[in-house]
């Protein structure tokens, strides 16, 4: 079944025939936490970034054998390669630590919000799972969907809000093609997708919070400020929602009435995107700590 959301990227990058990128500050808040999954995404239940070179944190994309683009989840602890075939053929493989070894996870049906690169809305579709030889029963390293028709050879941002592997769930996000530069940290959205997003209430973001963040944007509120990611948060520091890693109290942002920090504002639209679209999924300010 197909339905429109509306979707704002956090990291909308141009794409084109192969496959991009996953979340270099992304997951999908549920209630256990979902661990970090690198290249970010647009956010619909996304957030959307190309991973970076930078030492200790992300790494540039690499071809796969597939020829999609292989792609960290969580911090460098699995793989996955993402593929655009014609006739607008989905796949996405799962890898191990090392590229080079395929993987299968638990048989799940992945729920996938696709958008062309310059539109607002996404469209729902399913990846299947379809095991390979070698699948143990149960398991699958490969799920392929169907684009919806009128997106078929577009350029193209997906958002998996949720792929659990091995009892922990992740969230991922691609685009069709290669992003124009590696940052490592996720790409902000279009000053137009960002008004939508912080300045029109929805779900339980509200008009009192749109009033209590200045009637502005991330962006615009944390204009000069500079993003440092700490993976290694000691127990009881606060975290980040979305990429789990040190939360910054220069980065907070109202929404349900309640001051919730990050690590950066790439996350700030993420989840914001996520307290529109899926409020259920929201904690307490108080939950995002971490723990021993």
């Amino acid at each position: 079944m197909l339905r429109k959301h509306l979707l704002v990227a956090v990291g909308i990058v141009a794409a084109s025939a192969t496959v991009l990128y996953l979340s270099g500050c992304a997951r999908t808040p549920d209630e256990s936490p979902t661990r970090e999954a690198k290249t970010s995404v647009t956010s619909a239940v996304t957030t959307s970034a190309p991973l970076a070179k930078n030492a200790g944190e992300e790494h540039g994309h690499k071809p796969g054998a597939h020829g999609g683009i292989i792609v960290e989840i969580g911090r460098d602890n699995y793989h996955a390669e993402a593929v655009f075939e014609k006739g607008g053929l989905l796949k996405l493989f799962t890898l191990g630590k090392d590229e080079a070894k395929i993987i299968d996870v638990e048989s799940q049906t992945l729920k996938a919000y696709v958008k062309e690169e310059s539109a607002s809305e996404a469209v729902e579709m399913d990846l299947n799972p379809v095991p390979r030889t070698g699948d143990k029963p149960g398991r699958t390293s490969q799920f392929i969907g169907k684009l919806p028709a009128d997106l078929v050879g577009k350029q193209l941002v997906v958002t998996i809000p949720i792929i659990a592997v091995d009892g922990e769930r992740f969230r991922i996000g691609f685009a069709s093609t290669l992003p124009k530069h590696d940052e490592g940290m996720p790409i902000g959205a279009s000053a137009t997708d960002e008004k939508e997003l912080y300045l029109k209430a929805g779900g339980i973001y509200t008009e009192a919070d749109i009033k209590a963040n200045g009637n502005m944007t991330a962006s615009q509120k944390f204009k000069g400020l500079v993003s440092k990611h700490d993976t290694k948060p000691k127990p009881g520091e606060k975290i980040c929602p979305i990429s789990m890693t040190k939360a910054n109290p220069k980065f907070t942002w109202i929404v349900n009435g309640k001051p919730y920090e990050f690590c950066c504002p790439p996350c700030v639209d993420e989840f914001v995107t996520w307290a529109k679209m899926q409020p259920d999924v929201i904690k307490a300010p108080e939950e995002y700590v971490k723990k021993k």
